[in-house]
């Protein structure tokens, strides 16, 4: 955390409430630095009805941003980060399941991916091994969705669900 440095992610889950208080702190003369994060692109801002914008936030404060577009990891990114992200929670990974982990990464998300870190090592300590291996990998991601898989399953057995 930065001081004086405000970071909001999700930001067009903000409602045109808040984001009138954030403009309005964004003229004072002790405005801090603040960082919004979102995925969407145009969207309805919420606490209206149909004024839709970009990123679901309103044109005028919108006007004062400087948008940086980001991209989606490429393959070897996710390895390298998932690398790193094992080596700092202590896991020990084999190089297939490794591998295994940033394909899945390509495939879903890199966020999906470390999630299925810590469930891919238990596994694998239950089977009696030290190391991640690629059929704990595997395993573990065949056990659990990621959040798109989640949403199209949901949308597909919409009528078995209480409404």
């Amino acid at each position: 955390m930065v001081p004086g440095v405000l970071f909001i992610d999700e930001v067009h889950m903000l409602d045109i409430e808040c984001f009138t208080y954030l403009h309005r702190a964004l003229e004072s003369s002790l405005a801090p630095i603040v960082i919004f994060a979102t995925n969407r692109g145009k969207c309805t801002i919420r606490g209206t009805e149909d004024i839709v914008s970009a990123h679901g936030i309103p044109m005028d404060l919108l006007d004062r941003l400087v948008i940086i577009k980001t991209s989606p990891y490429s393959k070897e990114e996710m390895l390298s980060i998932l690398k790193i992200r094992s080596q700092t929670e202590g896991l020990n990974l084999e190089p297939d399941a490794l591998v295994q982990m940033s394909e899945i990464g390509e495939k879903t998300t890199l966020r999906y991916a470390v999630q299925l870190l810590t469930p891919a090592s238990v596994t694998a300590k239950i089977n009696g091994r030290t190391a991640v291996s690629k059929e704990d990998v595997d395993e573990v991601s065949g056990l659990f969705m990621d959040a798109k898989a989640s949403a199209i399953m949901l949308a597909q057995n919409d009528a078995k669900y209480m409404k």
